[in-house]
């Protein structure tokens, strides 16, 4: 499968994160998340808006920035607003030539993959959100298409499984 152009990536964390507001706001801030039993839609909504200021950090500094150097999510009853502008931040740094070097945790080193990985990192949770609202809506095909193969090529890289290289090797 082709990828998607990075306009379509930049285009769906926009789309997908007003979704994802959306859903949480009509869910409400305490509302479980089924699919993440551990938080609320005030945690998800934090955890989304550090992902996308950590993904900023690293492209902008091109090298890993800790989270830990990142500042706190707002208190709940600010983080929709903060996830919008975080949303709005994460797509700005993400508008150029996806063959653009920069730091990621795969071995691209590209910003194709982090406007590719936050494409799907938000439409994960435009899910999530939409469960706690108790009204899920489809992921459209070529996006989760593409997130499938992503899934697939990414997975080795991330829990330090050595690449399969071709040679009847299994996972």
């Amino acid at each position: 499968m082709a990828r998607l152009a990075p306009a379509e990536y930049l285009e769906a964390i926009g789309a997908e994160s007003d979704r994802l507001v959306q859903a949480g706001e009509h869910a409400g801030l305490d509302a479980r998340v089924p699919s993440c039993p551990e938080w609320d839609v005030a945690e998800l909504l934090g955890h989304l808006g550090r992902v996308y200021g950590w993904a900023r950090a690293c492209v902008e500094a091109n090298q890993l920035v800790s989270p830990a150097e990142l500042a706190a999510p707002p208190p709940p009853a600010e983080r929709a607003a903060w996830v919008r502008d975080q949303a709005a931040r994460v797509v700005a740094a993400l508008d150029r030539p996806a063959d653009d070097p920069t730091w990621t945790w795969a071995p691209s080193g590209q910003v194709g993959f982090w406007q590719r990985r936050q494409a799907h990192e938000t439409v994960v949770h435009r899910v999530d959100a939409e469960l706690a609202a108790g009204a899920p809506t489809p992921v459209p095909d070529r996006l989760a298409v593409d997130g499938i193969d992503e899934f697939l090529e990414l997975l080795p890289h991330r829990f330090g499984v050595p690449p399969i290289t071709g040679h009847g090797e299994t996972m």
